[in-house]
């Protein structure tokens, strides 16, 4: 587990393992979308021949980047893309990028990215008058789909492609299942249930032992429970609500507390304006039922009307220096924000179960340098366990940052 501390000073590190070791361990790969992104994949040890450029819309500049650091596996959805490859990296190996339908999705993809399985053929063609070699197909329905049979659909276009590749002499090997798959328990539809359309659709149409390399990126999947973010409330007001009537009605007249607080839609709350999500804080004391609650929103630091956090919140009262907990907050969210005023203003404190640490410990440390982390200072805990055998004090007093 790991946790955002907005505005302290305070940050940990735990050492023991890097993650070179744990990329090595699990034999990852990485799908990328920017030059940013390889150089830090390769830094931490991914092989180039585990690297996919999956951005099908790519600069000249990234691709011959890509061309010098050797990396060959590289996406595209059209004519044009495929000329830049053409010319700035030749002996490169395509993916080819379909569209899929993401009509009920959060996020809509196909629109930009994707070739219609109309073109497809024309762009296998191509390809091949121009001496380049499809692998295989990628494709992503976009975050939030519920309905799994998308994945159905889209395995079965896939395969359409490979027939029309195997046709044309393309030895296609790879089929890319894109991401965006949900990540908390709530969803409206659960990870378990998509991964069983998923793969009776692979039974049928890719079945084990085709020679087909399955690719799924779970990014998503894996990261978002993965961060709890604290953060602080750095001013307070109150604010009439503009409501005719309800003075006379209630003698008063109807109020709202707006919180401001150091983070905010333009930083690490950004899926707000790109994900449509509503975060819902979580008070480090729990109040008891005899405590008011008040009409409250929350806002974010930037002098902007859109940088809206929160609204139809109710809370108790709450002071300037408290703090707010975010759960599920490891997607899209310090990685994507802007860096407002030169600074990130959030560090990043690490902590891990006990009972992930030994499992850890015992698959990537070897064992001289096992016994000697003996005396060292166990890892936090997450909260679930006492923290009073710890050798330092917590650094976050609410159980659910430790």
């Amino acid at each position: 587990m790991a946790g955002y501390l907005s505005e302290t000073d305070f940050v940990m590190v735990e050492e023991g393992f890097s993650t070179r070791d744990l990329l090595e361990e699990l034999t990852l790969g990485a799908s990328q979308a920017t030059t940013a992104e390889m150089e830090l994949v390769q830094h931490i040890g991914v092989p180039t021949s585990k690297i996919i450029y999956a951005n099908p819309c790519k600069q000249i500049a990234q691709i011959k980047y890509a061309a010098k650091h050797g990396v060959q596996l590289l996406s595209f959805d059209n004519e044009m893309e495929l000329a830049k490859v053409v010319k700035s990296h030749p002996s490169a190996k395509m993916v080819l990028c379909i569209a899929t339908d993401d009509s009920h999705s959060l996020s809509h993809l196909s629109f930009k990215f994707g070739a219609s399985l109309k073109s497809c053929r024309h762009l296998l063609e191509n390809a091949k008058r121009n001496h380049m070699e499809v692998v295989g197909v990628s494709f992503h329905i976009g975050s939030g789909c519920p309905d799994p049979q998308a994945y159905a659909q889209s395995i079965a276009d896939a395969r359409l492609v490979f027939e029309m590749g195997a046709e044309l002499g393309h030895r296609m090997h790879i089929l890319d299942l894109g991401g965006g798959f949900p990540e908390v328990e709530g969803a409206k539809v659960r990870f378990e249930e998509i991964a069983s359309v998923i793969n009776s659709a692979l039974d049928l149409y890719f079945p084990e032992g085709c020679g087909i390399d399955i690719l799924a990126k779970l990014g998503r999947y894996y990261v978002t429970s993965a961060f709890t973010l604290a953060v602080s409330i750095i001013a307070k007001k109150e604010v009439l609500l503009d409501q005719p009537g309800r003075e006379e009605e209630t003698g008063s007249a109807p109020r709202t507390i707006v919180y401001h607080l150091g983070e905010g839609v333009y930083g690490i709350f950004n899926s707000v304006l790109f994900d449509n999500t509503c975060p819902t804080p979580v008070l480090p004391k729990k109040p008891s039922p005899e405590q008011p609650l008040y009409s409250s929103s929350l806002w974010g630091p930037v002098v902007d009307g859109c940088d809206c956090v929160a609204e139809g919140l109710w809370l108790p009262s709450l002071h300037v220096g408290d703090w707010l907990v975010f759960e599920n907050m490891g997607a899209y969210t310090v990685g994507m924000g802007s860096l407002l005023g030169g600074a990130q203003t959030c560090r990043i404190t690490y902590a891990m179960s006990r009972v992930a640490w030994e499992a850890l410990r015992g698959q990537l440390l070897p064992a001289e340098q096992d016994e000697d982390t003996e005396g060292m200072c166990k890892p936090l805990s997450c909260g679930w366990e006492i923290t009073d055998t710890l050798c330092m004090g917590p650094v976050f007093t609410p159980a659910s940052i430790m």
